[in-house]
């Protein structure tokens, strides 16, 4: 398989979402929230002082958005100002990531775990629910770097990349939004799980960024598929477009903020043959 790029000239795409016929995603180290149509046009939508990352809706179509520095958990408002839903400071001890929305609008949202940025060793952390009214609530203890994640159709079972642990883990989603009977879905020496989507034949695409490659995995951990990025590094990926059987790819390098200024971010586009499935 070919890729076409959609769009050029980004810092560091992250978080892709397809929703309401367009590609929303996280420019982490330019501090926005944009959309890109299939066209490649793009739109400006929101400014995150702190670094956005994960995105997701809530049912009555208000949109979520990580704000990792400060661990904020931001809802952006009809008005267009942005209102905290939760500040996840007092529970979580690094910078917040990725995170996927339920129907209901609990979110479940993803953290460090340590300074990666400094060097720290790994070290696990837990996966935190946010409900609508802001509660928090620890749903899964000792993950290793948790990140992109997904949400099965019939919204019973919830899949995790835990990106330094080579492995994608899924839990059972209790009625209340808890997390239990814990397994892993794939284990995969050698790559590094970040962003993910699921498709409908519960395969699961993920951005390895240590790999510069998307891979597509069985339940199991039978890999079937895997796409080179070409010397950049692929850290999230969507499946969208109106038959969902688009991936998206979002690739970058590793020098963090001075991508600000060198702009080696691209989303990538290939066509599948599996179309998308879950959440989000």
């Amino acid at each position: 398989m070919t890729y076409e790029v959609l769009l050029d000239g980004l810092a560091f795409p992250e978080g892709p979402r397809w929703h309401d016929g367009r590609l929303w995603f996280s420019d982490m180290y330019d501090h926005w929230v944009f959309t890109v149509d299939l066209r490649g046009r793009a739109e400006r939508i929101v400014e995150i002082p702190n670094q956005p990352s994960g995105l997701g809706w809530l049912p009555d179509g208000r949109m979520l958005v990580v704000s990792m520095l400060d661990r904020r958990l931001l809802r952006l408002e009809r008005d267009g100002h942005l209102a905290e839903v939760a500040n996840l400071s007092a529970i979580v001890t690094s910078q917040c990531n990725d995170m996927v929305v339920d129907g209901q609008g609990r979110a479940y949202v993803g953290n460090f775990g340590y300074d990666f940025a400094a060097g720290e060793p790994v070290s696990p952390t837990d996966l935190v629910m946010v409900d609508a009214s802001g509660s928090l609530r620890v749903v899964a203890r000792g993950l290793t770097f948790p990140n992109g994640t997904v949400i099965t159709p019939d919204r019973r079972t919830l899949i995790i990349a835990e990106t330094f642990a080579s492995r994608l883990t899924a839990f059972d989603v209790e009625p209340d939004g808890g997390l239990a009977r814990r397994r892993a879905f794939a284990q995969m020496e050698g790559t590094t799980p970040d962003g993910i989507c699921l498709d409908a034949e519960g395969a699961i695409w993920f951005a390895s960024p240590g790999g510069n490659e998307v891979v597509r995995v069985r339940e199991g951990g039978t890999i079937v598929d895997r796409i080179s990025t070409d010397g950049l590094s692929a850290f999230a990926c969507m499946l969208g477009g109106e038959d969902r059987q688009t991936l998206f790819v979002c690739v970058s390098d590793w020098t963090g903020q001075k991508t600000r200024r060198t702009r080696p971010g691209r989303i990538l586009t290939v066509r599948v043959k599996t179309p998308g499935a879950g959440l989000p």
